[in-house]
């Protein structure tokens, strides 16, 4: 038996003293023991550090309702005994052996489970800390009373690998909270912070760690009041309010997830319209449901995006060893740098040379604190640790000094001449620079073997993806502690070498530029754009332009066409035109579009035969370069690359698998007709015989 004040568990069941043993023989994941009548099941797989639901999860407990059958307590709770939350759904890598082994009879096997437990004739309680994921949330739905410590959170992400929930969520949810919110919830993959969870209805009682026992006690005894379902969600038993609902959700879910690209959501809307007075044939065709999902070729590509995630969160393992940032430049790109850095637990430092960026630094990480739900205690802690530095002082004591000051050599020169001899023994300098060369500005640098590129992209708070570029003589544990510092900040590293543009900026320029001549030849831009969504891109090429800013665009493109080897698109007129009358997009309420309404959405078509090819196949062609050059490690980090921040279609797995699923040769080929149709920048990369 396992002694919980010996173990960290203890941590997450308050005054709880009890001891738990194994349930069933073996060392399984789940623990159970009794005090005062209440059985308590925790959840604690081995030695992962997040609990994920599993076969083995699933039968474990199983086996425990087996036992509480036999021997009915006043109640029953379920906790998890991980320090990172309750459980983070689940364990996708079984996914491929239930798709061999018969989908539909294994989801069946945890339907029953969980059928049991919410059958069994005593009070069940799920307390949650941290998520409650996917499957993770499943088996809290199957409870009677949820209880959520401050910080919980719930939700369905499962529409992020091309799926719906599988083991009851899709009748649970609705059947407990307004049907209209539960779906949204589904449809999107968003996360219900407690407030909103308790808001909801899907959190009975929030409370804290150390009153959790008697919350549990107050469940127990039927304590607890509870509103019962709204005349909305009896609305929705009726056949006409569901058809009538439906057809909005599933015109507001085409405009986000078409469903010749994302079937899922339109599957769930489905299930809901059909079955939704109906539990029984709600559960019948979930399962069903799920089962076709997990072999389309969309979810095995969205599965296929999650492990590149995991591959690239990889490299970011180790320890960094930085605890003080002092970030150079407050605009744009430094304040957001400068305060998720903050946000995320470090020391930080700000400079620039005039002090109004320095108020709106502060004020922007404020908002961002809101923006990521933040409590005002998380708050204000987050704030004290972003400090203004009008005269540099924290380059002395920072472990890490991110320079993100203007695109140009001779300032960024300045700048690091500025610091030198200011700057600790072991500390980094890191550049944001975008579109010049580190071997550019290396000689400038304080110590060249501990200078490199961290290439954050707008906006940090969301982009997901950070470029750790090195040059020939930048040391390797450099860019180790580099790549662990974007871990720590809940981004995910990718290790490049110097080169134009880096992997990223390379590959999407000529996509841009290309979308530029098309506008250039007479197509609307409102059909490039519509052509380039159409394929799966989130944004066309033209709404992109404006939106990263028509004078970066330009500024890469001129930089990119001075140092590749290779032709670029010539540089439109129009776009010249557009940066020297100060249009340069969102940033100014007008670009190409007006941006004045909010974000454009063309729907145009028509448009040259090619158009589609024109602007993908020259994004695929430059990673191909990358390749061949050694700019990237792989194909696989090529494809999390652009994908995350690019937002190449996660649906087709990325750009390479996109060549290679479509034919490499084919994809040759094809560059060599667009080659003789419009010139040399379509010329097949070498690479491309190696793929």
């Amino acid at each position: 038996m396992t002694n919980l004040s010996e173990g960290p568990v203890l941590r997450h069941l308050g005054e709880t003293k009890l001891e738990l043993g194994p349930v069933g023989p073996g060392d399984g994941p789940w623990r159970q023991g009794r005090d005062d009548g209440i059985a308590w099941l925790v959840l604690d797989r081995g030695e992962a550090s997040v609990n994920t639901v599993s076969r083995d999860v699933i039968q474990g407990l199983s086996d425990a309702l087996d036992a509480l059958e036999s021997d009915m307590p006043r109640a029953v709770v379920i906790r998890s005994g991980k320090l990172a939350g309750f459980a983070a759904g689940a364990d996708i890598t079984g996914f491929e052996d239930m798709s061999d082994e018969g989908a539909a009879d294994l989801l069946r096997q945890g339907h029953a489970v969980l059928d049991r437990l919410g059958a069994l004739d005593c009070p069940t309680i799920c307390v949650v800390h941290g998520a409650a994921l996917g499957a993770g949330f499943e088996i809290a739905l199957a409870c009677d009373w949820r209880i959520a410590v401050g910080g919980a959170s719930f939700g369905f992400p499962e529409v992020q690998l091309g799926l719906h929930p599988g083991l009851g969520g899709t009748f649970r949810l609705p059947e407990l909270i307004d049907p209209t919110e539960a779906m949204t919830l589904m449809l999107t993959g968003k996360m219900a912070h407690t407030s909103k969870a308790k808001k909801l209805g899907i959190v009975d009682v929030v409370t804290e760690e150390r009153h959790v026992r008697a919350a549990v006690d107050a469940a127990a005894a039927g304590e607890i009041e509870r509103d019962g379902p709204g005349l909305k969600a009896r609305a929705f038993g009726f056949g006409s309010a569901r058809n009538l609902a439906a057809r909005q959700m599933r015109s507001e879910t085409e405009k986000k997830a078409p469903k010749d690209h994302y079937p899922a959501p339109h599957a769930l809307i489905d299930l809901w319209q059909e079955h939704g007075d109906d539990r029984k044939a709600m559960q019948s065709a979930e399962i069903d449901s799920f089962a076709r999902l997990l072999d389309t070729e969309t979810s095995k590509n969205l599965r296929r995006v999650f492990f590149l995630r995991q591959g690239l969160k990889d490299d970011a393992r180790g320890a960094a060893g930085i605890g003080h940032v002092h970030v150079i430049g407050a605009g744009a790109m430094g304040a957001e740098i400068a305060g998720w850095a903050a946000l995320k637990g470090h020391a930080v430092t700000l400079t620039d040379v005039e002090l109004e960026p320095l108020g709106k630094a502060i004020k922007q990480a404020k908002d961002l604190c809101s923006d990521q739900h933040l409590n005002g205690m998380e708050t204000r802690d987050a704030l004290d640790r972003l400090m203004p530095d009008p005269k540099g002082y924290g380059v002395s004591a920072a472990d890490l000094v991110i320079e993100a000051g203007p695109e140009t050599p001779d300032l960024k020169k300045k700048i690091y001449a500025d610091i030198t001899g200011r700057m600790k023994k072991d500390a980094i300098l890191a550049t944001n620079t975008s579109s010049l060369k580190l071997a550019e500005l290396r000689d400038a640098a304080p110590d060249k073997a501990r200078f490199a590129g961290l290439h954050f992209f707008n906006p940090v708070s969301k982009m997901q993806l950070v470029e750790v570029v090195r040059h020939d003589a930048t040391e390797d544990r450099v860019i180790d502690r580099l790549a662990a510092f974007c871990g720590s900040l809940g981004r995910l590293p990718i290790r490049v070498t110097d080169y134009p543009g880096f992997l990223v900026n390379r590959a999407l320029t000529p996509y841009l530029m290309e979308a530029m001549v098309l506008m250039d030849e007479g197509v609307e831009k409102e059909q490039i754009d519509a052509a380039a969504m159409a394929f799966g891109m989130p944004m066309g090429p033209v709404a992109l332009s404006d939106q990263v800013g028509l004078d970066i665009c330009l500024h890469v493109a001129e930089s990119l066409k001075a140092n590749l080897d290779k032709p670029m698109p010539e540089i439109s007129a129009r776009l010249r035109d557009k940066v020297d009358a100060g249009d340069i997009g969102k940033k100014t309420g007008q670009g190409f579009y007006d941006w004045s309404s909010g974000t454009p959405r063309p729907e145009a078509e028509g448009g040259p035969d090619d158009l589609t090819d024109r602007l993908i196949l020259p994004m695929l062609d430059a990673c191909v370069e990358c390749l061949r050059k050694g700019v990237a490690g792989d194909a696989d980090k090529v494809d999390g690359a652009m994908i995350f921040a690019t937002g190449f279609p996660p649906f087709k797995g990325g750009p390479m698998h996109y060549a290679r699923a479509r034919g490499t040769e084919a994809i040759r080929d094809r560059l060599a007709e667009l080659e003789s149709r419009h010139g040399a920048r379509f010329s097949p990369d070498p690479g491309w015989q190696d793929l």
